[in-house]
This record gives C-alpha cells, sequence and structure tokens, in this order.
C-alpha cells in the first residue's frame, strides 16, 4: 500500500477505490478456497500443495514455478519502494539522498538496487533464526504499519478535497480493470498465510480465520487509504512520484514532519512485507524439493 497508488492511480483515476474492490473480491474468491483447503490440507506450500493433492504433479510443478516467480517480482518491487522511502527519510532529515547508481532499480537507471539487496538479506538472516522469532518481529511491524497506515488517514483527512475525485473514472471501466490487475498482487499476503501449515497450532481453525479475518482487515485498510490519497491531491500527480503516502501527507498538511514521521514508519514496517514474501517462497521451494 505504501507504492501502490503511485502505478494504480494513473491507470484508473480516482477509481481506484473501485479497483481495489475488484481486487478484494477476486482475493476473497481465493482466500475461501485456501481456508477450505488450508484445513483440508494443513502442509507447507500452499497453492503448490493443494494442486499437488487434487490435481496431480504437472499441475502443481506449474503452479508452484508460477509462486515462485509471483513472490520473487512482488518482493522485488516492496525492497525498490524500501529504498525510495529510506532515501526520502535520509532527505528530510539530513539533506542528502543515495546517488541513483546504487538506489534505483536497473529500468530507471539504476546499476544495483543496494537499499534492495540489504534489505532482502537482513530479511533472510531473520527467517534463518527461525519461525518464531520472524512470527514475533513481523507482528510489531505489522502494529507499526498499522498506526502510520492509520496515521496517514487521520491526517491525510484534513486535506480531503471532493474536487480531486472528478473525473471519477477518466480511463473508464478499461483503467479501473487495468489497475485491479496492477493492485491484486497487494492480496497475496493471503497466500503466503496459507504457506505456514506445518508451522501453526491447530492449523485448521487457526489458517481459515487467519485468511478470512486478514482479508477483511486489508481490503477495509487498502480502500481507505486510497480514498484519502486521492482526495488529498489530484490523480495526475500520481504518475512517477516517489514515496508517494509521504509526498501526499507533506502536500496536505503543509508541514514536514508527518512525512518524516510517514517514511520512518514505512522504513520500518515495509521489512514485514519483505520478510512475509521471503517466508513464503521458502517454504513453497521447500514443499517443492521435498516432492522431488
Amino acid at each position: 500500500m505504501f507504492f501502490a497508488l503511485n502505478a494504480a492511480v494513473p491507470e484508473a483515476g480516482p477509481a481506484v477505490t473501485v479497483s481495489f474492490a475488484i481486487g478484494a473480491v477476486a482475493a476473497a474468491l481465493t482466500a475461501l478456497c485456501c481456508a477450505e483447503l488450508a484445513s483440508a490440507v494443513p502442509v507447507s506450500g500452499s497453492s503448490y500443495s493443494y494442486a499437488y493433492a487434487t490435481l496431480g504433479e504437472f499441475a502443481a510443478c506449474a503452479v508452484g514455478w508460477c509462486l515462485v516467480l509471483e513472490y520473487a517480482v512482488s518482493g522485488a518491487a516492496i525492497a525498490v519502494s524500501w529504498g525510495q522511502y529510506l532515501n526520502d527519510l535520509t532527505q528530510r532529515l539530513f539533506g542528502f539522498q543515495m546517488p541513483a547508481a546504487i538506489s534505483a532499480p536497473p529500468g530507471a537507471g539504476g546499476y544495483l538496487n543496494l537499499p534492495g539487496v540489504v534489505l532482502v538479506l537482513l530479511c533472510c538472516v531473520l527467517l534463518v533464526r527461525g519461525a518464531k522469532e520472524s512470527a514475533l518481529v513481523n507482528t510489531v511491524m505489522v502494529l507499526l504499519k498499522l498506526a502510520v497506515l492509520g496515521l496517514f488517514v487521520v491526517l491525510g483527512a484534513t486535506g480531503f478535497d471532493s474536487a480531486n475525485l472528478h473525473p471519477f473514472a477518466p480511463m473508464g471501466m478499461a483503467g479501473i480493470g487495468a489497475a485491479a490487475s496492477t493492485v491484486f498482487f497487494s492480496f497475496i499476503g493471503l497466500d503466503a498465510v496459507s504457506t505456514a501449515g506445518e508451522e501453526v497450532k491447530n492449523p485448521r481453525r487457526t489458517l481459515s480465520l487467519a485468511i478470512i479475518c486478514a482479508l477483511l482487515v486489508v481490503t477495509a485498510v487498502y480502500i481507505l487509504v486510497a480514498l484519502i490519497g486521492v482526495g488529498a491531491q489530484p490523480w495526475t500527480a500520481f504518475a512517477g512520484q516517489e514515496a508517494g503516502l509521504s509526498a501526499i501527507l507533506a502536500k496536505a498538511t503543509g508541514a514536514g514532519w508527518p512525512g518524516v514521521l510517514l517514511s520512518a514508519g514505512a522504513v520500518l514496517s515495509i521489512v514485514s512485507v519483505t520478510l512475509v514474501v521471503l517466508y513464503g517462497q521458502s517454504r513453497i521451494l521447500y514443499s517443492m524439493g521435498r516432492d522431488g
């Protein structure tokens, strides 16, 4: 959510809120299937393991490698976003940024995204320590993340202007659909939950509750943050904007400290997203390796 708006709003305009709702419906159908299968087949591997149990090896192999790719792509995007917020924080606090050559992704003029590399390595070290330690750190960072997004909603609402919601859908339904496909990967954490089937107490009950409750919470948070975001600045300003939520807060409040606080919170809390993505990917690779 810390960077999805800057990719999706230029495609759909203020109607990005509808795109999130469409993504949530698709995610809900998937989540219900995951919840059912997680209680019936409580093992690591999520959709890969479910495909193996129901459709056989060939389908499972295809699903497994698609999941590995999905987690790799989303993990890369998240790591790049972390570097953007880190640069924004150092600029606001100390007046300097890392050179683009070591802080921008290769597609944006960089040679090596050093912050992203460091983030992935730190998360790998934590995961090697064990699932219990990873879960504790993740819980703390998720609570921090929700607090930061709550701060964005409260402060961003002070700069809300309904005129920014017109035209509501400048790209029509085609734009709404395109944005829905862009933001859908924001919901893959639901799949990551089901990869923990072998490491959860009472998985038949716990996983189902976790998946459904998580879907309800994140959908409400996504739509609320998106609504405040497109109401606080014109939708045309989102394209190419780095550390978007921080920039929106700075504009909406006219003060510097909200942007600093949000960037600092993002730098800490985005770590949890990378951690979960790598956790899920490692469990899928483990399950595929175990099955030969």
